[in-house]
């Protein structure tokens, strides 16, 4: 089971980024808003798409919306990636 890393969020990220984005994420980026970070709800709702075809899991978008940060984005599609493996 393929779990999603940083640099796999900050690569499909970076496709659906707005023009104030940051760029690629590191680990000073962790804990950083998501909207501070120059991404909006809209890339996050097209980043979700992306990871449910690529990783071919369902994704709950309430949890996903509750996480911030891409820290709780990547411990969220994590979880889920570990539920279905289970």
């Amino acid at each position: 089971m393929a779990l999603l890393t940083l640099p796999d969020l900050s690569r499909i990220m970076l496709e659906f980024q707005d023009n104030g984005a940051s760029g690629a994420f590191d680990d000073r980026s962790l804990d950083a808003a998501f909207c501070d970070l120059g991404h909006d709800s809209l890339s996050l709702l097209q980043t979700a798409g992306r990871i449910e075809r690529e990783y071919d899991v369902v994704l709950d978008r309430f949890t996903l919306a509750a996480a911030h940060t891409p820290r709780a984005f990547l411990d969220a599609v994590n979880d889920r990636l570990t539920e279905v493996a289970a």
